[in-house]
């Protein structure tokens, strides 16, 4: 079932972003008086699932979810229909058109793509504001995996700041990110009262880029205060009780969650004493942990924080996030470019995407992940690829420039390259998260 609405809350997100795009190009055509032949959610070889024809446009859904399109009169696209380019220029044909009103045509779905994205991180704000954890509420510090060990980072380190930049709002994905996006190269703690600057090397950031996503450099380092006993538990049955702080297992210390974790999971349905401390008393209970070294007690978190927007802040907030977001994407390519990232480490296809929107409906990750895929949708379609919005741009920019039109055959075979360029990597991207779950499975 959690399956299932991933791939529901997919494909929703696709159908709307898909239908705005298409919208984008399809209304400055009907503008220009350019007669659109179909306009179609997701494509059709052969046949499609539903479709209806009104005045000139046949308006359908198709049965392969990996796109949409809009086929204009007179236009060679990824369709390769060249028909119509044998004969001479008709006044409601794309090719006919000024090359002013082509270029805004084109460039119409990216930038419906670009005014949703910072539109839908705007609305996310304004309705349910941003919830963060204040770095200065994480008391105890951090607690580092293996990686972050190596990079300096010891247990009770509290983060001050990543590249130079302080270190606000508690995230381990914030530091990775400054690390592989933006070449940050010291991390700054706090340790017995002293700051100390870590250094950090380029080889760090192809190991936090992989996609096995075996680091995550720190985690918090957090108390073991009982704030839930799962009902029926082995702890539940032992009396553990909302309020209890966990001091011991089995005689070793385990006063903060990751001690407790980290003794509890070898021990799989075995017998158990808890110490613990209630109201000033030390108390030993015994129980027998779960099959999978669990005994049902969650702890109690760090206290969060939420900030509330209202509609005039919000906006421009929404378009703040939108555009680090579409940076973050320019940078990341160009590490990839500089070999300084993994292409197969850090890209993926429909999987991955899928993933990230997890297996619960919930509207706010939901219209996040709408927000992030519309202006990522934006960034890979301006990308000066032939049969992509950017390869037409690209060609018409250089008619704006020069005065000289590519001719009808020399944009044939450049829309076909194009074509197989992004055929090859919807296929690689793909592959790879065919891959992953194969090294999952096996």
């Amino acid at each position: 079932m959690g399956i299932l609405i991933a791939v529901g809350q997919l494909m929703l997100s696709l159908s709307i972003l898909i239908v705005l795009h298409e919208g984008g190009h399809f209304l400055p055509a009907r503008w220009f008086n350019v007669r659109v032949e179909k306009f179609y959610l997701f494509f059709d070889p052969w046949f499609s699932l539903l479709k209806t024809k009104k005045g000139d446009t046949e308006y359908g859904i198709g049965w392969l979810p990996l796109g949409g399109y809009v086929k204009l009169s007179g236009m060679v696209d990824e369709s390769l229909d060249t028909a119509q380019l044998k004969e001479p220029a008709k006044p409601w044909e794309f090719r006919s058109k000024p090359a002013w009103q082509r270029l805004i045509i084109m460039l119409g779905g990216v930038t419906v793509n670009l005014i949703l994205g910072f539109f839908i991180y705007g609305m996310v704000l304004w309705t349910w504001g941003e919830e963060y954890l204040p770095n200065e509420n994480v008391t105890y510090g951090v607690v580092p995996d293996s990686l972050g060990r190596a990079m300096g980072i010891q247990e009770g380190d509290h983060i001050v700041s990543i590249g130079g930049k302080p270190f606000e709002k508690f995230s381990a994905a914030t530091v990775i990110r400054e690390v592989i996006v933006n070449d940050a190269r010291s991390l700054t703690v706090r340790r017995d009262g002293e700051e100390l600057q870590l250094p950090i090397g380029e080889d760090y950031a192809r190991l936090l880029s992989s996609r096995d996503r075996r680091y995550t450099l720190f985690d918090m380092r957090l108390p073991f205060d009982v704030r839930d006993v799962l009902e029926d538990s082995p702890a539940d049955k032992a009396g553990v009780k909302p309020g209890d702080q966990i001091l011991e297992l089995n005689g070793k210390p385990a006063r903060f969650f990751h001690e407790f974790r980290k003794l509890a999971q070898p021990l799989k349905g075995e017998a158990v004493t808890l110490t613990l401390l209630r109201e000033g008393d030390t108390l030993r209970l015994n129980m027998t942990t779960t099959e999978k070294g669990m005994v049902g007690l969650a702890p109690r978190m760090y206290e969060t924080r939420r900030q509330e927007y209202t509609l005039a802040e919000a906006l421009p907030a929404g378009v703040s996030q939108g555009w680090g977001l579409l940076a973050d994407q320019v940078k990341a390519f160009g590490q990839m470019f500089r070999g300084r990232i993994n292409p197969s480490d850090s890209l993926g296809g429909f999987v991955t995407i899928g993933e990230m929107y997890g297996t619960v409906w919930n509207w706010e990750r939901f219209w996040k992940m709408t927000a992030i895929l519309s202006l990522i949708l934006a960034f890979m379609n301006l990308l000066p690829i032939p049969a992509l919005d950017g390869g037409h741009v690209m060609f018409l920019l250089y008619e704006v420039a020069t005065g000289r039109k590519p001719s009808d055959k020399f944009m044939e075979y450049a829309t076909l390259i194009g074509f197989i360029i992004v055929l090859a990597l919807v296929i690689y991207v793909n592959g790879l998260d065919i891959k992953r779950l194969l090294d999952r499975l096996f």
